[in-house]
């Protein structure tokens, strides 16, 4: 700084070229502005713990969100503004571990920009959009060319009505989906939503977008390389946040997938997102604020989860008018196998439907394990012929009436001829679940209606007597 005072003086004492002088004074007197702001925005440590830490210094021009590198002994460290105080914030480290130390120098170095490219499909990048498969560098969209990634207004989004098939059965028959929609599946641990997702992941898609939150470390490859498959992989960018990483890598890495999502459906691009799983996303939310001293609200988590999960999940959808759309299919982990934890319940009301996994029809081996009176679609009925609606009526009607009698029949109870429509469906439900049952080896449906009529037909006439 004492040179540029002193590069100032000896120009104020040449009396010739004014402008030249002039033009000089400007630059240097820019640099020495640079350098001030620069040092206004470091900070030191002033505590530290296992999650977080103290930085004494940067209240004045923090914002919630801006990322800081820390400097310490175990060398530059990167965190994430969470709270301004009045006279400290609270940062939350990416790294696994809050490792600072008390003096460590903090420099804030504003929001996280995420510049995605057409290169990054068949990449697997973290929250951080560092590459972790071992490939090349990435390349970087220019940040002005890359877009806002701004949400469509409500009045300015493209309508939703344009239904395509996914090939799962089960899903296109009874909960069918169109272009830019967000459908929940909801399920316990360990009854096969990761496959489900994988088989929704078809072609009909210009990019899909994975978003692996809270996974564990050995079945990501597994997941990318077996269950999405080579041929998918090859237009699919994957962003993963292990459960060993932090809260903060968890917490970041469905706004970069959403952010990535976003500049494809700029680029005109029909777009599938797969996020999996939103509740150990809330699960990171919920570690942050708390760590912030944010207090509980219903069942331990603080009511900021609750303004963050809308914020997220609005931004998929359709796009405005000439751009693509997003579709989103979200994986909720129920827990404790609870459709009423906090935080079901509240993605439950935000997406445009949701497919419920049953625990009880997996344990019968009949997969996906889809339970389809508990589904629904709010879409549907722009995906339904009129046929078609009827249909399904009839066939879920004749379900319900199978599963509320199923006590009765295995008590003994049931006699044929007593109720015509029982009768039926205890003859046709369970050919129906036999033709709804699909692995993801097996070929992807072109015509649900036309394959279930089929296998129906099909057991009808090898069973003269039904």
């Amino acid at each position: 700084m004492s040179t540029g005072l002193s590069s100032m003086r000896a120009l104020e004492r040449q009396p010739d070229a004014p402008q030249d002088r002039l033009a000089a004074l400007e630059r240097i007197w820019r640099r020495f502005d640079d350098t001030e702001t620069l040092l206004r925005r470091g900070g030191r440590v002033t505590e530290v713990s296992p999650t977080h830490y103290k930085v004494r210094g940067l209240s004045e021009v923090a914002r919630l969100g801006d990322i800081v590198e820390q400097r310490g002994q175990a060398g530059t460290r990167r965190g994430e503004i969470v709270m301004i105080g009045s006279d400290e914030v609270v940062i939350a480290p990416f790294e696994r571990s809050a490792d600072a130390g008390i003096g460590d120098a903090v420099f804030r170095r504003g929001p996280l920009t995420v510049t995605p490219h057409a290169s990054w499909r068949g990449r697997a990048i973290d929250a951080l959009t560092r590459a972790i498969d071992g490939g090349p560098p990435l390349i970087r969209t220019d940040a002005a060319a890359s877009g806002d990634g701004v949400t469509p207004g409500a009045m300015s989004r493209q309508r939703v009505g344009t239904a395509f098939m996914t090939g799962v059965r089960v899903i296109d028959i009874f909960t069918p989906l169109c272009f830019g929609q967000r459908l929940g599946i909801f399920a316990g641990s360990g009854v096969g939503k990761s496959t489900l997702l994988a088989m929704l992941a078809g072609a009909a898609f210009d990019t899909v977008v994975v978003a692996l939150i809270g996974e564990r470390g050995r079945e990501v490859r597994e997941f990318l390389e077996d269950t999405i498959g080579t041929e998918s992989m090859a237009k699919t960018v994957a962003v993963v946040a292990t459960s060993d990483e932090s809260a903060m890598m968890r917490r970041r890495a469905p706004d970069t997938a959403m952010r990535v999502a976003e500049h494809f459906r700029d680029q005109g691009h029909r777009v599938l997102l797969v996020l999996d799983s939103i509740t150990r996303f809330a699960h990171a939310l919920r570690e942050v604020a708390t760590g912030t001293g944010e207090p509980p609200v219903a069942r331990g988590y603080p009511a900021s989860v609750f303004t963050d999960l809308p914020k997220l999940l609005e931004r998929a959808g359709p796009g405005a008018e000439g751009k693509g759309s997003i579709t989103a299919i979200i994986s909720v982990l129920v827990d404790g196998d609870d459709h009423n934890d906090p935080v079901a319940d509240s993605v439950r009301g935000i997406l445009d439907g949701h497919v419920v996994l049953d625990r009880a029809i997996a344990e019968q081996g009949r997969y996906p394990p889809v339970n389809p009176l508990s589904s629904i679609s709010r879409l549907a009925n722009k995906a339904w012929s009129a046929e078609q609606r009827m249909l399904v009526t009839r066939l879920k009607s004749m379900i319900s009436r199978f599963e509320d009698t199923r006590d009765i029949r295995l008590l003994g109870a049931y006699q044929g001829g007593a109720d015509a429509a029982l009768d039926i469906a205890v003859r046709q439900v369970p050919l129906i679940y036999e033709a709804l049952t699909q692995s993801p080896k097996d070929r992807a449906s072109a015509d649900p209606f036309a394959d279930l009529a089929r296998h129906l037909k099909g057991k009808q006439n090898a069973d003269p007597a039904d």
